[in-house]
């Protein structure tokens, strides 16, 4: 009981629940749109634009989630955060009613950049709802239900899609956002928040020097997460059991919920960035055994999601130190969006890997070289940080 004393102080805190699942609820799209639109694609256009649509909307995310955030940090978080759910929705919904491709296209990109900034508008938030020492703890439990996100969205677009038809998956992907939305800004904690008067500067958020190596670094942490996926369908088709790929995927996310939830206790900070980071790429080292059996990939692919959480909330903590004054939301921001393009570069290149490579154990090189990449880029900031 006492180990969950930090976690169970934090969530007791003021408006602490309601924010954090308002933002749960909001965010449930990032794992649930790509499945909707995959589904619905490919049964009222093509395999291909199914590729094109998905591609398309996470392109407006990476670009949508650091302008709303930075528009945010001048003005207030309600009115911009309703502004691009109202853009989002309507591009979910003309999605939904079966026009042509190019429309299509459009219609996600809308959905893509609407998209309301959820982590940078939750992040914002902790230091004024909570006490300097809780705030590690409330990266660590933000970053470990975000998991969740990935568990659940998808399960919720299928269910949608198999009970409603083709439609019903977009439609519900855009109810739960505008939902989350609206339960979020009402908040009183977000409706006080307002960002702090400083100067501002064309590049905003990217002036500061270490932010932009971090970000390289999330970057590299991206690709080396999202390559999984693409390495795990190839292994579990050359071992004959593809029915394992969502097991092996589900594991992977669970062990980074178990990794945050010890990280609560342990609150790791930025000057163990380069620790870290150096700890999550060996974590993916032994799925390089790629086992005969799928079963014995379901431990392996739990442990290379164990420090995922802490490097991710350590980063939170040091964006927080380096960002430069009157841009909070906006540096959380980028860390998404690198995060983002890093794992849908990573998916690519590993892609290309399977396809020239044979072997089994190919697929799986990928994340922990680039992921170990990424330890010369945090030193300096690690050092930053202290």
């Amino acid at each position: 009981m006492a180990a969950s004393s930090p976690l169970r102080a934090v969530l007791r805190a003021a408006q602490v629940a309601r924010v954090l699942a308002a933002s749960t609820v909001g965010r449930i799209p990032l794992g649930a749109a790509p499945v909707a639109l995959l589904l619905y694609a490919r049964e009222t256009l093509s395999i291909a634009a199914a590729g094109l649509l998905v591609g398309v909307y996470t392109a407006g995310l990476a670009i949508g989630g650091p302008v709303l955030a930075r528009v945010a940090d001048r003005l207030r978080q309600p009115p911009v955060m309703l502004a691009g759910a109202a853009v989002s929705t309507a591009g979910f919904v003309l999605l939904a009613q079966g026009v042509a491709l190019w429309a299509s296209l459009l219609a996600a990109l809308l959905a893509g950049l609407g998209a309301p900034p959820f982590e940078a508008g939750l992040r914002v938030l902790w230091r004024d709802l909570l006490d300097e020492s809780q705030v590690p703890t409330a990266y660590t439990l933000d970053i470990a239900v975000q998991e969740l996100i990935f568990v659940f969205g998808p399960l919720i677009a299928g269910a949608s899609v198999a009970l409603g038809g083709p439609a019903a998956g977009v439609y519900v992907t855009a109810l739960l956002q505008l939902l989350g939305t609206v339960w979020f800004v009402t908040t009183p904690a977000v409706r006080r928040w307002r960002g702090v008067a400083a100067e501002r500067h064309w590049a905003g958020a990217l002036r500061a020097s270490h932010l932009r190596l971090l970000l390289v670094a999330v970057v590299l942490v991206g690709a080396g997460v999202g390559s999984l996926p693409v390495a795990v369908i190839d292994y579990t088709e050359q071992s004959g059991g593809r029915a394992w790929t969502s097991w092996i995927l589900a594991a992977q996310a669970a062990g980074a919920f178990a990794g945050g939830m010890v990280n609560t206790r342990l609150r790791l900070d930025g000057r163990r960035l380069p620790l870290l980071a150096l700890l999550l790429g060996l974590g993916y080292a032994p799925l390089l055994l790629t086992p005969s059996s799928a079963a014995w990939m379901i431990p392996l692919a739990a442990l290379c999601g164990a420090c995922l959480p802490p490097f991710l909330a350590a980063t939170f903590l040091t964006v927080d130190r380096v960002a430069p004054v009157g841009t909070a939301a906006e540096a959380f921001a980028w860390v998404a969006t690198a995060f983002s393009v890093g794992a849908a570069l990573g998916a690519a290149v590993d892609g290309v890997i399977v396809d020239a490579a044979p072997a089994r154990w190919a697929g799986f090189l990928l994340s922990p070289l680039v992921i170990l990449l990424a330890v010369p880029w945090v030193r300096p900031v690690a050092r930053a940080a202290t």
